[in-house]
């Protein structure tokens, strides 16, 4: 219990705690040197009833609060008291907000007429009082590569112009404060694990312990106190990689608090205005150069910055499998059907294969890739819907030269002017190849022209459409002579390096000067 003369109450008395002390003292002396309480108060200038308190006890007695009538708030106690206490039994992200208190009274009681500050001083009052109130909290202190913590967190992102929702994978060191982000467009299992290998590299090392709460990709069934029943795969992957995994106590985020933080300023600092990116994976790389960059940065309260941290750390890590965990998904045999197509996991994908031919799939969290006798043979964005059609016109390129026909409105080429991989230069290029080809003539062309700048090409073929439509040239053979022309730089390399290799065939030209003197007369003699 606090001193009387240290109780901060005092604070709020009419005199100044001290004074009165001193004021004590002095009374106390003037009435032993034998003055009366009515001369000690009109020399003091205080009440009798002071005079002898000073008398009775050189500490000054504690100022009496009297409990202030609330003629607003008291005929509404018990309704309030009664919400509040039903929020024990709600769970913690559905239990009344003092806003939300104060419009239900409004609502349910409409001839009160009370403020919503006076509630809110209530409800902040009796949380206090109830032991409801804000936690407090114990700092900690971390071994380097003793423990680092994963979470996901959502995030707003424009992929080719269009707001997209992703999910980004987060973990962070809880000793050098160094982290790592990588976005998906959904958080499943093998995203997650996937994720985790990805850290693992950007780390340089495993942590020894993982912290997460309970996600169900990870928890099956929460147990009493620290005990879970795990999923088969998450179990496999720990001991595959040597980590031991802790989590959190429900609705308990702040058990992890560090990547809890994280996420926050990461979302605040990098993640703000919303970013703009071509697809996922461009994305990617440009989230984990962001994290790179944040290792230059100091922590408030550290010495070191977060690279240099990082680099210690990297150390005290266990060290990596030689092998990564094989979480992707193997679905064998499936067979292609009479439009190319492969089903895998409720949606169609392409692939240049003959109709019933028996092949594989390997499902990623990010991609599908068709196999067949262990020789990929497409590979695709994976889809997270049902019943989509996912096509690549390149996949139909042998059909389309024997029924150029079908070209012009097959569902492949509309995926690629959708996603825009099909620019309008093409079409023109087209068109001037059917004029002078004929219709399927034409088509046939074109079909060269794809077949010709398939895979990393591509973007080679649209300039050297847009050249040779610049220079009036209808033909595929000129675009394709355009196309695999080395460029200006190029040339200008070619055209140096040539010049090396002739100058060892220069020789000075001969001086003739000798030789005109044999045309003069009596020039030699």
């Amino acid at each position: 219990m606090a001193h009387p003369l240290e109780d901060p109450g005092w604070q709020n008395s009419g005199m100044d705690r001290r004074r009165k002390v001193e004021l004590f003292e002095e009374v106390r002396r003037d009435y032993a040197a034998g003055e009366t309480i009515n001369r000690l108060a009109k020399k003091y200038g205080v009440h009798r009833r002071m005079v002898r308190q000073a008398i009775a006890s050189a500490i000054p007695p504690e100022r009496k609060k009297h409990e202030r009538r609330r003629p607003k708030i008291d005929p509404l106690r018990e309704v309030i008291d009664g919400m509040l206490e039903a929020d024990g039994r709600a769970p913690r992200k559905q239990r009344h907000t003092a806003h939300r208190i104060w419009t239900r009274i409004q609502e349910e009681h409409p001839q009160a007429c009370i403020a919503e500050a006076t509630v809110r001083r209530y409800v902040q009052r009796w949380k206090q009082s109830s032991g409801n109130g804000r936690e407090s909290y114990v700092p900690q202190s971390y071994e380097p590569g003793q423990e680092a913590q994963v979470d996901w967190f959502e995030a707003v992102v424009r992929l080719n112009g269009e707001a997209r929702k992703l999910q980004i994978f987060a973990m962070r060191s809880m000793a050098s404060g160094d982290a790592f982000h990588y976005a998906y467009t959904h958080a499943t299992q093998q995203a997650l694990l996937e994720a985790h290998e990805l850290a693992f590299d950007y780390f340089g090392g495993v942590f020894r312990t993982l912290r997460y709460d309970n996600m169900a990709s990870v928890v099956k069934k929460i147990l009493r106190g620290r005990q879970r029943v795990e999923t088969d795969r998450i179990i496999a992957f720990r001991s595959h990689w040597g980590y031991r995994s802790e989590y959190c106590n429900p609705a308990k985020g702040n058990e992890k608090g560090g990547v809890e933080g994280e996420l926050g300023w990461f979302r605040r600092n990098c993640l703000t205005p919303v970013p703009e990116a071509d697809s996922v994976a461009a994305l990617n790389d440009r989230l984990r150069n962001v994290c790179l960059s944040n290792r230059k940065r100091t922590i408030r309260g550290k010495q070191l910055t977060v690279g240099e941290a990082s680099e210690q750390e990297r150390a005290r890590l266990l060290p990596m499998a030689k092998e990564g965990f094989p979480f992707e998904e193997v679905i064998y045999p499936l067979v292609v059907d009479g439009h190319c197509r492969v089903k895998v996991k409720a949606n169609w994908y392409s692939a240049p294969a003959s109709p019933g031919w028996r092949v594989g799939a390997v499902v990623g969290p990010s991609s599908v890739e068709i196999k067949h006798d262990n020789r990929c043979l497409a590979q695709h964005e994976r889809c997270y819907g049902r019943g989509h059609q996912i096509l690549n016109l390149e996949h139909y390129l042998d059909v389309l030269e024997r029924k150029p026909g079908a070209m012009a409105n097959s569902t492949p080429l509309a995926q690629w002017r959708q996603a825009g991989r099909w620019p309008e230069c093409l079409d023109r290029i087209w068109k001037k190849l059917e004029e002078r080809h004929g219709k399927s003539g034409g088509t046939r062309e074109m079909i060269t022209l794809v077949r010709a700048g398939s895979g990393a090409h591509w973007s080679r073929l649209i300039a050297a459409v847009e050249e040779a439509l610049r220079l009036g040239a209808s033909d595929a053979a000129a675009v394709l002579h355009i196309m695999n022309m080395p460029d200006a730089e190029q040339r200008k390399q070619y055209a140096l390096a040539l010049a090396e290799e002739l100058a060892q065939f220069e020789r000075p030209m001969p001086a003739m000067d000798e030789y005109d003197l044999l045309l003069t007369p009596g020039g030699v003699q």
